[in-house]
């Protein structure tokens, strides 16, 4: 199979679907948005603190206007510092973001690979889950997801809302503290929006 193949959503001999995704990081905005967003929430915060205590409480329209003139070169500052940020993340990945997800009946799970480990080897060790290289895929999948270096994992049943964005080839999985990502190649998109959707009974 070509390596592309490979990396598609794939039942394992646990029962477990695994799957290898690579996002080019400077082409994907994902990891900008998903930072600068957090910027914007904030500074959004105190313009509407700030700026009801000028405004209403003590009607200083261009005390409003001028503070409101700085959020915006604040925030365009950040938007920078963010976009430099995400250049430099990208550098020290060499532009790639390679991430193993997991899934069953009960969860999701996106697990983040060391950055020394390639698209190439990730799928290798898929393929051992699969049992095509050993028949004991639960001691292969052990040692590749000991590998991870942070992951996410969103329960079914805690989950708040499901947001799909084709054009990304991004699913969101919403719980109340934790916003996971969920990157899925186009041919397997459908199937796997479909398997969480059916199962998230309590999300919008």
């Amino acid at each position: 199979m070509k390596p592309d193949e490979d990396a598609r959503v794939r039942l394992c001999d646990d029962g477990k679907y695994r799957w290898v995704y690579e996002m080019n990081m400077l082409t994907n905005p994902t990891i900008f948005l998903t930072v600068f967003k957090i910027f914007f929430y904030i500074i959004l915060a105190g313009w509407l603190v700030f700026g009801t205590f000028l405004y209403l409480i003590h009607g200083d329209f261009e005390g409003f206007l001028d503070m409101s003139k700085a959020m915006l070169i604040v925030l365009a500052l950040m938007a920078g510092l963010t976009f430099l940020g995400v250049l430099g993340l990208a550098a020290v990945y060499g532009g790639k973001y390679v991430v193993l997800f997991e899934m069953d009946g009960q969860e999701i799970k996106h697990i983040q690979l060391p950055r020394q480990v390639k698209k190439a080897q990730a799928v290798s060790l898929l393929a051992t889950l699969v049992g095509i290289a050993a028949k004991k895929p639960a001691v292969a999948g052990a040692g590749l997801l000991a590998s991870g270096k942070t992951s996410s994992t969103s329960e079914y049943e805690h989950v708040r809302r499901v947001v799909p964005r084709r054009a990304l080839n991004l699913i969101k999985v919403n719980q109340l503290l934790n916003k996971n990502q969920i990157y899925v190649p186009k041919e397997d998109f459908d199937f796997v929006y479909d398997y969480i959707k059916s199962r998230c009974k309590n999300a919008k």
